[in-house]
């Protein structure tokens, strides 16, 4: 780090004060630089830079010390941030993914203030991700775009004029679906921040995380603790996050039945174990006996072929003693889970309703609905507190993601995958290897 290296850092700081006011018996915010002494002066290869001014005591500094106006201006860390990256990017509606090794990457100069650039370790791929791709949500996505919201990466910029950043360079974090919101209306403050009617969705209405590299907020990543493996971490950030907000307001108790259709896919097998983790006993709905194995590892209590079962409605009752399950949390993404659940829910259940099927509508009878006193609540991914309380489960070892490890240009090949509901777990993407 050399004398030069810090005038020029020090120059770009000019233009507003260094010192705090505060202290000083002279005028506030008043400062006349043509008063100000500055040296700039080398000790043990470290440069300090000096300031004397009139009324305002003298003081060393190291020339990358913090400052009050530019975030960046302290750095634990340095980085080399390339000019293009590597991006899968969809050109337009319904289009294949195309995947360009030439995309350009945001410069720190060219970060907003609460923007950061994360360099990213890996991304998961989610079925969500698949329907911005085909454009077959009610709700569009903004193309052309760079798609993904399951990001885990290291800070390596932070836009200048950024206050009080909850986060700094070289911190390790996660970006998620929900990449902003304005923190102040109504359902922010309630606590619904991803009802913000000014989110910034990644990889739907702003840029997301199929790429070396991704703009995100520093409001709303979400740290990684330390010792937790970025891949596994991944697919928490949204698969995780949701299910665990779902269950967390599924109105249940310790030792209460919980009904998980599409319990061996994505998010499902993530919901059997932020679910066991709470306490409460398990009935997996899927098929196919791959599936079934991962289910009943984790701990399901009870297993259910959809396939193979004659009347799925008496499978759930005979399991919990004729009563019907306390809740069932549905993640598939389509219409049969959503009216089935109102037949097998005892009286006072809750139906939990997370599947986005594009087109589907729920219908429930509304005689038994009354009748049984059923809730139906819809619960979309989570806030802030969600996503740091299911990582921090899953950080703990109280869940575990069971993902397979692809590259970026294996992102059709799992489109394919998903549309034909042949995986199991997650697909997380290797984004290490490209950089």
């Amino acid at each position: 780090m050399g004398i030069a290296k810090a005038s020029r850092g020090l120059a770009k700081c000019l233009g507003t004060s260094l010192l705090n006011p505060s202290k000083a018996s002279g005028p506030r915010n008043r400062f006349l630089w043509p008063n100000l002494s500055i040296t700039i002066t080398a000790s043990s290869n470290r440069p300090e830079v000096k300031y004397r001014a009139p009324n305002y005591r003298s003081l060393h500094l190291p020339a990358f010390a913090p400052t009050p106006t530019s975030s960046n201006f302290a750095m634990s860390k340095t980085y080399t941030i390339p000019q293009v990256q590597t991006a899968a990017i969809i050109p337009e509606k319904g289009s294949s993914i195309v995947v360009k090794h030439d995309h350009p990457v945001k410069t720190q100069a060219d970060l907003a203030p609460g923007e950061c650039l994360v360099k990213l370790h890996c991304t998961g791929v989610c079925h969500t991700d698949l329907h911005a791709a085909l454009g077959d949500w009610p709700l569009k996505a903004n193309i052309p775009l760079i798609g993904g919201h399951e990001g885990v990466g290291d800070i390596v910029a932070i836009g200048s004029h950024t206050p009080n950043s909850p986060v700094k360079v070289g911190d390790r974090v996660g970006i998620k679906w929900l990449a902003d919101s304005c923190l102040d209306c109504e359902q922010c403050r309630k606590g619904r921040e991803q009802t913000c009617a000014h989110a910034k969705l990644s990889g739907f209405n702003v840029d997301g995380t199929f790429a070396q590299y991704a703009v995100s907020y520093v409001r709303h990543v979400t740290p990684i603790p330390e010792g937790f493996d970025s891949n596994e971490a991944a697919s928490i950030l949204c698969a995780g996050v949701t299910v665990y907000r779902a269950l967390k307001y599924s109105q249940t108790n310790p030792g209460d039945w919980v009904v998980l259709p599409g319990a061996g896919g994505g998010l499902g097998h993530l919901a059997v174990q932020y679910a066991k983790y709470i306490g409460l006993r398990v009935i997996a709905i899927d098929t196919g006996e791959e599936k079934k194995k991962l289910c009943l590892k984790l701990g399901a209590d009870v297993w259910i072929d959809f396939k193979e079962s004659k009347d799925i409605v008496a499978d759930i009752n005979a399991a919990t003693d004729g009563l019907g399950a306390h809740s069932a949390i549905v993640t598939a993404a389509s219409s049969s889970g959503y009216q089935q659940a109102i037949e097998y829910l005892r009286p006072g259940g809750t139906l939990m309703a997370v599947g986005l099927p594009g087109e589907a509508t729920l219908n429930a009878s509304i005689f038994f609905t009354v009748f049984k006193s059923i809730s139906i609540l819809g619960s979309y991914v989570g806030n802030r507190q969600d996503a740091k309380e299911a990582v921090d489960i899953a950080a703990r070892g109280g869940v575990k993601c069971h993902f397979i490890l692809k590259q970026l240009d294996d992102l059709a090949d799992v489109y394919e995958g998903l549309t034909k509901g042949t995986i199991s777990g997650r697909v997380v993407l290797d984004m290490r290897s490209k950089n």
